[in-house]
């Protein structure tokens, strides 16, 4: 059975009338007759009644042309979503972004303008580490990443980045900390003896590797005696008391009672946030993607 053979079967039910569908079709009227008939025969069953002046639907015809119209409507609107996939507006792209990432007010306006500009693409979001996201491009389980490196961090040869927004790096403490009471931006060196609390150190956090490095430069190892993979139940046990914490300043907007913020005294608490996608990845998607992203670049978190 053939979709020609369909669109056929639908014209000459649709006209009651070969010659009628022969020319809506732009066919000749014999190769119109002989598919409607080789249809019938594959079927097992007459579809239309027909004399020299009339032309009706049988019973199993008026079925079928349920049907017919059905699958050709699929195979329309299969051929529609192909269409808008080859032009970059259809399919699914998957983005994946860290846990501090949706605290940038950046990130929900350029993905509501993504898919408010784009209403047949899917855009599947995914909480992943920066390390899982480095992996999960390489091996092509996602599309584009927003990720937050460490201070050392280099994209690898087949990574492609883009520079999106930097926000500091500062001292979470409980509001009764001796320290908290200070409007001077604190050094690393005055948190050596504290308990912290951080995001965990094995899933490739690149948060946790830039706190790692400032705390090096100071000259010293943190004390690390909780790790949370959320950052609202990291401030969440630094307001508990347990420890102190090193964190984005967007976390200061999560409202939680019982905690202060405090500038840390070095030019290496500003972190980047960057996006990353495959260097080699041409789908038009992405191409999309991206070029939504891009005029954010440089914009406040």
């Amino acid at each position: 059975m053939e979709f020609r053979q369909l669109r056929y079967f639908v014209a000459v039910a649709e006209e009651l009338s070969f010659s009628a569908a022969a020319r809506r079709l732009h066919v000749s009227q014999p190769p119109l007759s002989l598919q409607i008939k080789a249809l019938e025969n594959e079927l097992g069953a007459v579809l239309l009644e027909r004399d020299k002046r009339n032309v009706a639907l049988t019973a199993a015809g008026a079925l079928f042309l349920e049907q017919a119209r059905r699958a050709l409507g699929n195979l329309d609107r299969a051929a529609e979503v192909v269409r808008l996939a080859s032009q970059g507006e259809a399919g699914e792209i998957r983005i994946a972004f860290t846990a501090s990432v949706p605290m940038a007010e950046a990130f929900p306006r350029v993905v509501h303008t993504f898919r408010s500009s784009h209403p047949a693409a899917r855009a599947d979001l995914i909480h992943m580490s920066t390390g899982q996201q480095l992996q999960a491009l390489a091996d092509k389980s996602i599309d584009v990443g927003f990720l937050r490196p460490s201070l050392l961090f280099c994209a690898p040869p087949n990574i492609q980045t883009l520079d999106l927004w930097k926000d500091r790096l500062v001292a979470v403490l409980p509001a009764w900390h001796p320290l908290a009471a200070s409007q001077d931006p604190l050094p690393m060196a005055a948190l050596a003896d504290e308990p912290f609390i951080l995001f965990p150190r094995g899933l490739g956090c690149g948060l946790f590797e830039h706190v790692m490095v400032l705390t090096s430069r100071a000259g010293f190892a943190p004390r690390l005696i909780q790790e949370a993979r959320e950052g609202a139940t990291i401030v969440g046990l630094v307001a508990a008391g347990m420890g102190i914490s090193v964190l984005p300043d967007t976390y200061a907007r999560t409202g939680i009672p019982g905690v202060v913020y405090r500038d840390l005294d070095t030019p290496d608490a500003t972190s980047r946030l960057l996006l990353a996608y495959r260097r080699e990845d041409a789908a038009p998607l992405l191409q999309r993607f991206v070029d939504v992203v891009r005029p954010s670049a440089g914009m406040a978190v």
